[in-house]
């Protein structure tokens, strides 16, 4: 019997601690399906970029910087960012991920139009280690995700073209006005944050949900028998509005 095809589109933003959390925990129960209960599923990935942050919160690239800090507590409040950040310190002490909230924050639109040149030129085998890496360099290691010099570091190191071919196309508007579409019709079907995880075109997970969460579902949709599913952290909800994936 064939193994049955599970479609995952994933809105996310580089900039969002929350996205690299759930990225991690989606690899990690895909890959425990796979390899360790041998599930009949076969995953199919995608990423489309949102963009968290409108231009009046967030500089644009040629503006100066905000430190992630700065930035962070004036959105969210000080007392509401204290509990996002030791959230995300104790998720990632437990992960031995060193997420850092140094550095700066800046708009994401070209880091997501690499993120989309990755996926034409090799769909999810060269988008995957490029969103691993560019959440490596700006969540662990600090650096600026809108520095034309760090992202052209990021696709030469990934394989998506050369440092001098990626600066050439960061400082292109080739696949500007893609992104700006995809991050436009996202909001108008009624999504305001990420991480959001579309299954199958039906279903949507929200949140920086636990690899349990992830697990119990695709036990559901390999035909498997599991208790009812509990997200913590978000909820499984139908996408607002018209289908997100076409």
């Amino acid at each position: 019997m064939a193994n049955r095809v599970v479609k995952l589109t994933v809105l996310n933003d580089v900039i969002c601690p929350n996205c690299a959390v759930a990225q991690h925990e989606l690899f990690e129960a895909m890959n425990h399906c796979k390899d360790d209960l041998k599930l009949p599923l076969e995953f199919q990935i995608e990423y489309l970029p949102f963009r968290l942050m409108n231009t009046t919160l967030l500089p644009q690239d040629y503006e100066p910087k905000v430190q992630k800090v700065e930035f962070f507590n004036k959105v969210f409040g000080q007392e509401s960012f204290a509990r996002f950040q030791e959230t995300i310190n104790n998720w990632a002490a437990e992960k031995g991920v060193p997420l850092t909230f140094n550095g700066v924050v800046s708009q994401s639109t070209r880091a997501h139009r690499l993120s989309r040149k990755a996926f034409r030129m090799g769909g999810a085998d060269l988008q995957l280690p490029y969103l691993t890496a560019i959440f490596r360099v700006h969540l662990q290691e600090g650096k600026d995700v809108g520095d034309i010099n760090v992202l052209s570091d990021v696709a030469a190191e990934v394989g998506i073209m050369t440092k001098a071919e990626a600066i050439a196309f960061l400082q292109s508007n080739e696949l500007e006005d893609e992104v700006n579409q995809m991050c436009d019709e996202a909001r108008a079907k009624g999504i305001s944050g990420v991480p959001l995880v579309v299954i199958d075109g039906k279903w949507a997970v929200s949140g920086g949900q636990s690899s349990d969460v992830f697990i119990q579902i695709f036990k559901k949709l390999a035909g498997v028998h599991v208790a009812n599913v509990n997200p913590t952290f978000g909820a499984l909800v139908p996408p607002v509005g018209a289908p997100l994936v076409v």
